[in-house]
């Protein structure tokens, strides 16, 4: 039996609505249509049900953390654009720069993450989200239609499927930028986690967080997660950096293995994008408290964003992120649970 929307506030003259989702395995979900975001996950866990994403109770908190992207859909375009600058059939476009006034993030000053969609479609177990996105939103040209699906299986995963559709020729790179700690909101940080990539190489970045193009392997590096070892991470090191996956063929395969501190909960994310970026949380350091009032401070959760890589459009190596009229963009990730 599905759930009707619950109103939970009003975003500039619009109600923002929470959807809650179910599995037969007694995984729940909330999604809440600003920014078309996860605002919590419980799956099963050797204590029962265990919070495994960041987010807070109430919707006042996560509008104050809203730069922080909790949960959100990123996009129109993920991650970075160097100088907000990209040219597009010998066209030059320039879009609204939002970090630290040299590059773009995540869309730009209002990208999806910033915005209300709208419930579509809801099941018990499932729940469809829309945006309307008009030709020159923060720059980008071509009206854009999106769409994101979240949907709860009765095998302990979480389905994500993103699509979008354009009138004009434009760029797209859409992902969830939920935060995730396995060890529940008992308040340890993720730096005991242990991870594993699939992924044999990494973008390197300049100081401003823009890949310089080059794609370095991860042998001897700080970047190598090949085997699950865990995070540790010392004070002076920070990870925002994109991982490239192995396969390039777009087909779903394991891209992550994420396990719990105490190794007695695991994640593996599947994807058929070419990369995930690995952000790491140091950062954070909010007043306000998240689920269960747990402290959300730094690496209380990690980032772990399936996508193109960044800057893709001015990268001419890197996949491609150009949409045309008459094509349909696809992005498939599932978050697979397991008790250890």
């Amino acid at each position: 039996m599905s759930h009707p929307p619950t109103v939970i506030a009003a975003y500039e003259d619009q109600k923002v609505l929470e959807v809650r989702l179910s599995g037969g395995d007694g995984m729940e979900a909330s999604i809440v249509t600003f920014g078309a975001s996860l605002r919590s996950l419980q799956v099963n866990a050797p204590e029962g049900r265990r919070h495994v994403v960041l987010g807070f109770p109430s919707f006042d908190d996560q509008l104050a953390n809203r730069n922080w992207h909790f949960g959100a859909v990123a996009g129109r375009v993920a991650n970075r654009i160097a100088h907000g600058k990209f040219t597009l059939d010998g066209k030059p476009y320039q879009i609204a720069l939002n970090e630290n006034n040299r590059h773009v993030c995540h869309g730009g000053i209002k990208g999806f993450g910033l915005k209300n969609w709208s419930v579509k479609k809801q099941t018990s177990n499932s729940v469809t989200l829309g945006l309307e996105s008009e030709d020159g939103d923060e720059g980008f040209p071509g009206k854009l239609i999106a769409e994101v699906k979240y949907t709860i299986t009765d095998e302990s995963t979480l389905q994500m499927t993103w699509s979008a559709t354009t009138d004009q020729t434009t760029i797209v790179n859409l992902t969830s930028h939920a935060y995730y700690n396995l060890n529940g909101t008992g308040g340890e940080n993720t730096g005991t986690h242990s991870i594993l990539f699939e992924s044999d190489s990494y973008t390197p970045v300049d100081d401003g967080l823009i890949p310089t193009g080059e794609i370095a392997l991860v042998e001897a590096t700080p970047f190598d997660f090949r085997q699950s070892r865990p995070i540790e991470l010392p004070d002076s090191f920070h990870y925002d950096h994109n991982f490239v996956l192995r396969d390039h063929t777009g087909r779903l395969r394991r891209a992550v293995e994420l396990v719990s501190s105490k190794r007695d909960l695991k994640m593996e994310i599947w994807t058929d994008q070419p990369a995930i970026q690995f952000f790491d949380g140091k950062p954070l350091n909010l007043a306000q408290p998240g689920h269960d009032n747990m402290k959300i401070n730094s690496r209380a959760g990690i980032a772990l964003e399936p996508q193109v890589h960044p800057d893709a459009i001015n990268q001419p190596t890197f996949p491609n992120t150009v949409l045309k009229p008459g094509e349909v963009y696809k992005h498939y990730t599932e978050l697979r649970f397991g008790v250890l």
